[in-house]
């Protein structure tokens, strides 16, 4: 399911609902991730989005937040990122899956299930929680996607943070899941090497990461503890459908993943 979800959600990031950000007064890319992905939790301060997203460098969210209010408001953004996400989703799955009866009951059986997840400690999940759930049903589905996503999120953040790994470090960690080294990875590659060499080193102390840059033993043991722990606290957010139901979800959401996967942003 967090392979699905993850597909679906994503296509917030993709080209139409930024171009819809851009058009009310975004400089960036980036502006316009912070506004749709922050609105949910109303104005808050750039430290407390930057503690709810977690793994950014510090500094990161300030460079938006709270800029991008002076532009937009929350409702706005929520309202765009919507709006850019239902089209960039029909868009890429085709109008044919995207009129289709399947579409329909994929979008109910996500939403019953995104809507019924433990909210507790589940911050960003929890703000999302509190928007109406879109009637149209490629609106809906991505709604539900992205409430399952960030549900997920949300408890990857626990489980990190009970685990002890940081944001930057977590990113590290990935990077050398993927095969790279942390400097190659698009998401940390920006940042001084001098910070990003004390981050490597600082897990290298721990028995995390060996001497050549790749996972100790250790190290890829605490990565699995953390993944596990991750599917442990996102399973919950299912337990409301029946493994009929579920397994019909699946199915159903399988050729919707699939043209994502395929589709060309």
């Amino acid at each position: 399911m967090s392979e699905f979800t993850e597909a679906i959600g994503t296509v917030t990031f993709s080209e139409v609902p930024n171009e819809g950000f851009l058009a009310v007064g975004m400089r960036n890319y980036w502006d316009g991730y912070f506004a749709g992905r922050a609105a949910p939790l109303g104005l808050a301060p750039a430290e407390v989005v930057h503690a709810v997203f977690y793994n950014f460098a510090e500094g990161e969210v300030a460079r938006h937040i709270p800029w991008v209010w002076e532009k937009v408001t929350p409702e706005e953004a929520i309202a765009i990122r919507e709006r850019g996400s239902a089209a960039a989703l029909r868009q890429l799955i085709g109008e044919e899956l995207a009129e289709s009866a399947g579409l329909v009951r994929a979008a109910e059986l996500a939403t019953r299930a995104a809507v019924s997840a433990p909210i507790e400690g589940r911050v960003l999940y929890a703000g999302l929680r509190a928007l109406d759930v879109p009637v149209e049903p490629v609106a809906k589905l991505w709604h539900a996607a992205t409430l399952l996503r960030e549900h997920r999120g949300d408890g990857h953040n626990i489980a990190l943070v009970a685990h002890g790994i940081g944001g930057t470090e977590a990113h590290v960690l990935m990077a050398l899941a993927l095969g790279m080294r942390a400097e190659e990875f698009s998401r940390i590659h920006h940042l001084p090497k001098a910070q990003l060499s004390g981050v490597v080193d600082g897990l290298r102390k721990r028995g995390l990461v060996t001497t050549e840059g790749g996972f100790t033993e250790a190290g890829r043991e605490l990565k699995d503890r953390v993944e596990a722990l991750t599917d442990e606290l996102a399973a919950p957010a299912y337990d409301v459908l029946t493994a009929t139901e579920l397994d019909e979800l699946i199915t159903l959401l399988q050729p919707i993943a699939t043209a994502l996967h395929t589709a060309d942003y």
